[in-house]
């Protein structure tokens, strides 16, 4: 199953914000034998939003969605999930009282009390309104859960709540999937060669190697390096170690100039 992001909100796409969850969610998968096949950044427009959903639900993949699942104005992705859906959004049970008794904490660490019936208590409880037939991703952090809905999987916008609520899905769900594909990868930096001319090169191992990717990264240099290309394979461990050596043998032949990378 390819596993895919989704990261929601206008502040990251303004640049007002700077998105944390693409790498950690790569080193989350990577910690597991899993690795991430796509990512997506969508604003906070609720036809959008939607229109990914009803996309990815119909993908069968499995998807982490940051984000837009709180109670302001500009929190859309409860309603657009529920849409995508064709389902009603309706209070969840546990999830109200999970909101209860942080309202309850929270009025006890200031010293007074709470009025669970306020306006403003009343409003919290939206962040419990979710997709008919949704379970609830526990929070560590605060108790305000976030939902499943088949293998759509929705945290809030914040790392500190949303990574170890990512990393108990995967925990929890997907263990079975843990580690099933053996990789490795190997890399050079060659120097004074055109991608162009490492093609030919690159098509001929991944013609060889079926279950091997090759990559080519070229980099202008920089104060530590000069400019060069990083030129690799990745995939199951014994073709991508006879591609390496393959590769290596060849830019031999070209009388190329490389490093380990």
């Amino acid at each position: 199953m390819a596993i895919g992001l989704i990261i929601i909100g206008d502040e990251i796409l303004s640049g007002k914000r700077r998105d944390q969850h693409f790498p950690k969610v790569v080193e989350l998968l990577a910690e597991r034998g899993l690795q991430l096949a796509w990512a997506e950044y969508v604003g906070d427009d609720p036809e959008r939003i939607s229109a990914t959903l009803v996309r990815t639900m119909a993908s069968g993949d499995i998807v982490f969605s940051c984000g837009g699942i709180g109670a302001t104005p500009d929190d859309h992705t409860r309603a657009c999930a529920a849409r995508a859906l064709g389902r009603a959004l309706v209070l969840h049970p546990e999830g109200k009282r999970n909101i209860q008794e942080r309202i309850v904490e929270m009025a006890q660490e200031a010293g007074t009390s709470a009025d669970l019936d306020s306006a403003e208590n009343q409003h919290r409880l939206k962040m419990a309104e979710f997709p008919e037939g949704a379970s609830l991703i526990p929070n560590p952090y605060n108790k305000i859960a976030g939902f499943t809905v088949g293998t759509h999987h929705f945290v809030p916008g914040f790392p500190v709540m949303a990574w170890p609520m990512i990393a108990w899905v995967l925990d929890n769900c997907y263990a079975e999937l843990f580690n099933r594909e053996a990789r490795s990868e190997h890399a050079v930096l060659v120097y004074g060669q055109a991608e162009s001319a490492l093609t030919p090169l690159m098509e001929a191992l991944e013609a060889q190697y079926p279950l091997v990717k090759v990559f080519s990264l070229p980099s202008v240099g920089d104060a530590a390096t000069r400019r060069h290309i990083e030129l690799g394979v990745k995939g199951e461990p014994a073709q991508a170690r006879a591609a390496f050596e393959r590769m290596c043998a060849e830019l031999d032949r070209l009388g190329a100039e490389y490093a380990p990378s």
